[in-house]
């Protein structure tokens, strides 16, 4: 083997994954697949055991020893960005959802999960419940980039979050507190253990998270620590606070590092949003190299090993244990009938299941008491899963979800900032075809106005936290915004922009465009230009008053796009073309598409009497 294969391996290994990640996008297709395919496919050209054992000179019992450590850091990095997203503002809808599946749902999981493994694959009741504890946990790694593919409602999208991050460290403790008891106790451990590892385990965890949590609260808020600093701290404080969290306890590190984002993610002194945007590329970049180097470990003959049973079991989790979890564990709570089944369809198996498996199948080989030889199966049958349940999942959750109406594949619907007198008829204009608006202003009286036409409209600061959080944006796929504010466009076009992408973020020119530097630094903060270079603000205002209005033209074989320019002339602005799909284009300077029959125009069109005298000239 090239001495220099490692270099090129890990060097090769991040392009594979970004590149499954574009791919995905531009096919819309869950990042997921394409990633484990890549893997699998790298497997059967090189193998990371088999490669670092040549490596280091030893076999290839190595190759998972060196591998694992990495592969825990990375998911407590990821968990770490997960509890950071978790706002529990969301826990006044869905927290008696989150709790139920975490505690309920969790342990009606594993007893069915070990009773299907016990009846359907064979295994002994020890190892049945031992894999039942394993296959527990969901995890972010895999469920928030479903999300963000599927962009459900925002309560059952929350559910599904808060339950994939919570419930990784309840699934290792579990897998633990299992082990302790079936197997470490035939090597001389008392039987009450169990419950002195799981009291132990909180304790750390508990302490570490909230103490790693205060200790970086105090040197942010405190300006001990210069800002360019923030992030790297964070991340290195959490990853000392696993490492020292698991040396005191094992598995205890998952509850840290998740507890920590938790409480640092909530903190209302502390501000983490440049904190939180460096984590979220970090963690897009660990899940695309996890998966890929996960995937090609797995062999296909593993798999095929397996049998027809392991294709009954993968049945059985899909078509049974997972509603029934979901059945027993939504009870009373405020979800609706369809993010009930939306939830019971939607739980994918990632890298924690993977690691803890692989974990605990090292243990059970290095136990002194005989194990049965099924235990060779523990990681194979973990894969299986994982697979299984990212493909089903991941090609059925979108579908489901448009089916449910939970979600919109492609979201035209358009978030206004401002909704001043001249905004209302634009807004007017879009909804009467159908495609979802919403307006937010702070100005009162705007928004009853909008309210009396018709429009749904919200009195709150767009640049509010509060407002990010109980804004509903079902449907809801593009930023505009339209205040008389260059500064308050400006910034809410950069809050927004995370969360819509660049390309579906627009703001108004500002009144003042200025040259050199200063002018292109603050051009990549506003967005993409709206309409025209120089229709600014109090432009779009003037040409209002003195009489434009706002047209909507359907375009035809009769009244074709010539004729369109014919009538309203050169001084014609267009704002919007509507394709005969129903999906909506909305024009930036020098991003207007080609006029054709079928297509609906929104523009900004002078008086009648100017109109008439355009065409007297031509």
């Amino acid at each position: 083997m090239d001495e220099h294969l490692l270099f090129y391996y890990l060097a090769g290994v991040p392009l594979l994954g970004i590149l499954a990640q574009w791919l995905a996008w531009r096919l819309r297709l869950p990042a997921i697949l394409l990633l484990l395919g890549f893997g699998i496919l790298l497997g059967q050209v090189v193998r990371p055991d088999a490669m670092l054992a040549e490596v280091t000179g030893s076999d290839e019992s190595v190759g998972p020893k060196l591998l694992f450590p990495i592969v825990s850091l990375a998911v407590a990095v990821i968990l770490l960005e997960g509890g950071l997203t978790l706002k529990l503002s969301e826990l006044r809808t869905s927290g008696r959802a989150v709790w139920q599946l975490c505690s309920l749902g969790a342990c009606v999981s594993w007893a069915l999960t070990a009773v299907a493994a016990w009846a359907i694959l064979g295994l002994e009741g020890r190892l049945a419940t031992l894999l039942g504890a394993v296959l527990v946990v969901t995890g972010p790694t895999v469920v928030i980039p479903l999300l963000r593919h599927v962009r459900p409602s925002r309560r059952v999208g929350s559910v599904l979050k808060w339950e994939g991050i919570v419930i990784d460290p309840v699934g290792a403790v579990l897998a633990v507190l299992v082990f302790e008891h079936f197997f470490a106790v035939a090597e001389g451990v008392h039987p009450g253990r169990p419950v002195v590892e799981l009291a132990q385990t909180l304790s750390v965890g508990v302490l570490g998270g909230a103490g790693g949590a205060w200790l970086l609260a105090c040197g942010i808020r405190r300006y001990w620590v210069p800002d360019y600093l923030h992030a790297t701290l964070v991340l290195t404080v959490a990853l000392a606070a696993f490492a020292v969290s698991n040396y005191l306890q094992p598995e205890s590190g998952l509850v840290t590092v998740t507890l920590l984002g938790i409480v640092l993610g909530n903190h209302k002194d502390v501000r983490v949003h440049h904190v939180l945007e460096f984590k979220e590329h970090l963690g897009v970049l660990l899940i695309s190299v996890l998966f890929v180097v996960l995937g090609s470990r797995l062999q296909p003959a593993d798999l095929l090993a397996v049998g027809w049973r392991g294709l009954l079991f993968l049945a059985a989790l899909l078509l049974v244990v997972r509603p029934a979890c979901v059945l027993l564990a939504t009870l009373g709570t405020a979800l609706t009938w369809r993010e009930r089944v939306f939830v019971a369809c939607l739980a994918p198996r990632g890298i924690v299941a993977a690691s803890v498996a692989s974990v605990f199948a090292l243990k059970l080989s290095s136990l002194d008491a005989p194990v049965s030889p099924a235990a060779t199966q523990l990681v194979p049958i973990t894969f299986l899963v994982i697979v299984g349940t990212v493909s089903v999942y991941g090609l059925l959750a979108a579908p489901l979800a448009r089916r449910l109406g939970l979600a919109d594949p492609n979201p035209q619907g358009l978030l206004i900032v401002g909704a001043e007198p001249w905004v209302q008829p634009i807004a007017a204009a879009v909804l009467s075809e159908g495609i979802p608006v919403r307006l937010v202003d702070t100005n009162y009286t705007s928004v009853a106005e909008a309210r009396m036409a018709g429009l749904p409209a919200e009195c709150a600061s767009i640049l509010a936290e509060q407002t990010h959080e109980e804004l509903e944006l079902s449907g809801i796929g593009r930023l505009l915004a339209l205040t008389s504010n260059d500064e308050v466009n400006m910034l809410a076009a950069r809050e927004f922009t995370p969360l819509f992408g660049r390309a579906n973020v627009y703001g108004l020119p500002p009144a003042r465009t200025g040259t050199g530097r200063r002018a292109a630094s603050a051009a990549h903060l506003r967005g993409r230009t709206l309409f025209g270079a120089e229709l600014h603000h109090a432009r779009l205002v003037q040409r209002l008053r003195e009489g434009a209005v706002i047209k909507k033209t359907r375009l035809t074989s009769s009244f074709t796009p010539e004729d369109f320019q014919r009538r309203y002339g050169p001084s014609a602005v267009v704002l919007f073309v509507i394709a005969e799909d129903r999906r909506l284009h909305v024009c930036g300077v020098g991003d207007v598409p080609r006029l054709r029959a079928g297509q609906t125009v929104i523009a900004l069109v002078d008086p009648p009497h100017r109109t008439r005298e355009a065409e007297g000239q031509a």
